[in-house]
């Protein structure tokens, strides 16, 4: 680009895409010559393998079922036999117990570390975006008045990382985007704090995965929302309903169910 073009220096001129090598648009679409053919394809192939892997051990577990005229367990863990009620038969029983309902339990807190994890980690607009988010979620308060918005926090998760995942695509090779201009006052780090699509300073990929990781628990949690409203499943694993509805710390201990072990003497 010419002079009144662009604001760029040379120095980010040179680390550009467009001009640190020459560039094939086919990439774009995800065509590239690579050779070996075979290891370009093993994450492909890997991923069809898992996923083979895991049909036929489904359909392998539904035929047993039918065959033998079994029913499916109503929550899908490892110890079917434990309970809420083995929770405080001894130190075995208790971890057996959390490895099947540890997200029930502390499910809800861990999509908390978790979009605290991508604010701290991203810090850029879309992090105060998750941050205004985990307010709302926070004020609240409540198990059930969270349970009634979290489909929306879902639904907001789901939507702005495939937005994300266009902009790191971007617009085919052009000379510059519109905020590259001449008369645009942008620099670099604010493009960059932005998340804007650009050539010279590329949005960061990775990112993507930290949103990816809250996207997966905000589900789990969003199913275990609906499984605490079903009869069979908090027979159990307990229900997660708060000792005090007042929420007065003073009076936790007349509403909690569970004897008190450290002060029973």
């Amino acid at each position: 680009p010419g002079e009144n073009e662009t604001k760029v220096n040379l120095e980010e001129l040179k680390t550009s895409v467009l001009y640190s090598g020459p560039v094939d648009p086919a990439e774009w679409v995800g065509l590239r010559k690579s050779n070996p053919l075979l290891v370009y394809l093993r994450n492909n192939l890997l991923m069809l393998a898992i996923l083979a892997f895991e049909v036929t051990i489904y359909r392998h577990q539904e035929y047993y079922r039918c065959r033998n005229n079994l029913t499916a367990p109503v929550t899908k863990t490892i110890f079917h036999d434990i309970t809420r009620a083995h929770l405080d038969d001894g130190l075995v029983n208790c971890v057996k117990y959390f490895i099947n309902y540890f997200f029930y339990k502390f499910g809800l807190e861990t999509c908390f570390l978790l979009s605290v994890n991508v604010i701290g980690q991203r810090m850029d607009f879309y992090a105060m975006i998750h941050a205004f988010w985990l307010i709302a979620v926070l004020y609240r308060r409540r198990r059930k008045a969270i349970a009634e918005i979290w489909p929306k926090y879902c639904c907001f998760l789901a939507c702005i990382i495939t937005f994300q995942y266009f902009l790191c695509i971007g617009i085919p090779p052009a000379p510059y985007y519109p905020w590259r201009s001449g008369n645009a006052n942008f620099n670099s780090n604010i493009i960059k704090w932005l998340y804007f699509p650009d050539f010279i300073v590329r949005p960061n990929p990775v990112f993507l995965v930290y949103d990816f990781m809250l996207l997966l628990c905000a589900s789990l949690q969003r199913q275990t929302f609906e499984d605490e409203n079903k009869a069979a499943v908090r027979i159990m694993a307990g229900d997660n309903v708060e000792i005090c509805m007042n929420l007065d710390a003073a009076s936790f201990s007349q509403h909690n169910p569970v004897p008190d072990f450290i002060h029973c003497r």
